[in-house]
């Protein structure tokens, strides 16, 4: 079992910024990829931005300059630091991992994982 926990939402004002956490707990044995995906209100979720087991990072055209997203892989841990925000950016962001993990000693499987969501409002 991987449990996925993000933190770090809040309210914001336009053009301020605010840094997003996400860490991953349970019988992880590595993470490949980390995700950052968004869901506004009557919209579909949108992917952010995800960054690689090699630190490799890619970034959605609408966020592309304003966020950074980062990971920690020793601690499975990452954060999506957004800055210059604007309204639009409000959503609900959820992590989402993909990785192998420990179902015994010798057996390991892969898995998918979400959080369950921080609220982000952009709003003066």
């Amino acid at each position: 079992q991987v449990h996925v926990v993000e933190s770090g939402g809040g309210l914001v004002r336009p053009g301020g910024s605010l840094t997003l956490s996400c860490a991953a707990s349970g019988s992880i044995l590595s993470i490949n990829a980390m995700n950052w995906y968004r869901q506004a209100p009557g919209k579909q979720r949108e992917w952010v931005a995800q960054i690689t087991s090699g630190g490799n990072t890619d970034y959605a055209d609408s966020v592309k300059g304003r966020f950074t997203i980062s990971r920690d892989s020793a601690k499975n841990t990452g954060n999506l630091q957004m800055s210059s925000l604007e309204p639009e950016d409000t959503a609900v962001y959820y992590c989402y991992v993909d990785g192998v993990k420990v179902l015994g000693a010798s057996t390991r499987a892969t898995f998918t994982s979400w959080g369950q969501g921080t609220q982000v409002t952009v709003s003066s």
